[in-house]
C-alpha cells in the first residue's frame, strides 16, 4: 500500500500545483471574464493530459502509444509555455515589489543648467568690477567686486550641492534596477546571458521540472499490479492422483494441502490454462496486427503480468514441432 501510496500523493500534489499554475497563468493573461476562464480550462486539460497520458497509454499497443506520445509532447510543452508566463509575470511582480522598497531621493533646489547660467553672470560680473580702474580708491568699486566674489562662491556652493543630489539620484535608480532583476537572474547576466532571456530559461526549466516529476509519479502511482501465479501440474493418470499445492508464509513453515480430483472442481484445475489460452490468443492477435513485438519484456508490458508469465506465453507463440 505505501508503495503505491506514497507516489499518488506526490502526483497529486504536483499535479494540482500544475493546475493551480495554469489557473494564475490564465487570469494574467486573459483579458474579459470570458477569455480568463477558457485560458483556465485549457490549461487545466492541458496539465491533467501530460501528467496522465504516459501512464493511460502504457498498456495499449505500439500504435496507441506513439499517438500517445506525440500527443502528451505537445500537452507537455504547452504546458511548460503557460507555466512560463506565470514564473515570469511572478518575477516581475516581485522585482516591482523590491524596487517600490528602495526609498526615493527627491531633487531639492534648482537644476545644473539654471545654476551654471547664473554662475556664468557671476564671472562676467566679477570680470567687469575687476577691469575698472579707479585713480583714488572707490568705496563702491569696492563693493561691487565683494558682492559678485561673494555671489560667485554661493553658486558654487549650490552647484556642489545639485552635484550631490544628482548622484544619490542616480544610486537610487541603480538600486531599483538592480532591485527589478531576480537575484537568480542578475547572477546570469554576469555569464553574458541577458535579463529577459536568463528569467524565460529559469521559468521554463522549472515548469519542465514540475511537469517530469508529475508525470514520473503518475507512472509509479498507475502502475499495472505484478500477478505472480504458481504453476499449477496437471493431475497425474490413475485414481489416486493428487494436486498439492503449497503456501509458504514468509515465517512460518508452508503447509501442505492435498487435494484429489474427486474434491476439487474442473474449474480450479483448467482456470490458469484458460487464462493462458486467452492471453496467447491476444498476443498472437497483437503480433500479428504488427503492434507488438513477440518479444518477453513486450509481452510483460502488454499483458501486464510476471516475467514467468509472460516467457510461457512466449513460448506458446512458437510453432509446436510434428510428432
Amino acid at each position: 500500500m505505501t508503495a503505491r501510496l506514497l507516489p499518488a500523493l506526490l502526483a497529486v500534489a504536483a499535479t494540482v500545483t500544475a493546475a493551480c499554475l495554469s489557473i494564475m497563468a490564465g487570469l494574467q493573461r486573459g483579458g474579459f471574464l470570458a477569455e480568463r476562464v477558457l485560458w483556465i480550462a485549457v490549461g487545466v486539460v492541458l496539465v491533467v493530459a501530460a501528467h496522465l497520458l504516459p501512464a493511460l497509454v502504457r498498456a495499449h499497443g505500439r500504435g496507441v502509444r506513439a499517438v500517445g506520445t506525440a500527443l502528451w509532447a505537445a500537452c507537455f510543452v504547452a504546458t511548460c509555455i503557460g507555466h512560463g508566463v506565470f514564473f515570469i509575470l511572478a518575477q516581475k511582480h516581485a522585482g516591482e515589489l523590491r524596487a517600490a522598497a528602495v526609498p526615493a531621493v527627491m531633487a531639492k533646489g534648482r537644476g545644473m543648467a539654471e545654476i551654471a547660467r547664473d554662475r556664468a553672470d557671476a564671472v562676467t560680473r566679477l570680470a567687469r568690477t575687476n577691469a575698472r580702474r579707479c585713480v583714488a580708491p572707490s568705496p563702491n568699486l569696492m563693493a561691487d567686486r565683494t558682492a559678485a566674489a561673494a555671489r560667485l562662491d554661493a553658486l558654487d556652493v549650490e552647484r556642489d550641492e545639485a552635484r550631490r543630489a544628482e548622484a544619490a539620484q542616480d544610486r537610487a535608480a541603480a538600486e531599483r534596477a538592480a532591485a527589478l532583476a531576480d537575484p537568480v537572474t542578475g547572477a546570469l547576466t554576469a555569464f553574458g546571458v541577458t535579463a529577459p532571456r536568463a528569467e524565460l530559461v529559469t521559468g521554463l526549466a522549472f515548469a519542465g521540472v514540475l511537469e517530469a516529476v508529475a508525470c514520473f509519479a503518475w507512472l509509479l502511482a498507475l502502475r499495472p499490479k505484478v500477478v505472480t501465479e504458481s504453476p499449477v501440474m496437471p493431475a497425474q493418470q490413475g485414481s489416486n492422483a493428487s494436486v498439492t499445492a503449497a503456501v509458504m508464509p514468509e515465517s512460518h513453515a508452508a503447509p501442505v494441502l492435498t487435494v484429489t480430483p474427486a474434491d476439487a472442481p474442473a474449474s480450479m484445475l483448467s482456470l490458469s490454462v484458460v487464462e493462458q489460452q486467452d492471453d496467447v490468443t491476444r498476443v498472437r492477435a497483437a503480433v500479428a496486427a504488427d503492434e507488438l513485438r513477440a518479444t518477453v519484456t513486450e509481452i510483460r508490458k502488454f499483458l501486464g503480468c510476471s516475467q514467468s508469465r509472460a516467457a510461457a506465453v512466449r513460448k506458446q507463440l512458437e510453432p509446436q514441432p510434428i510428432e
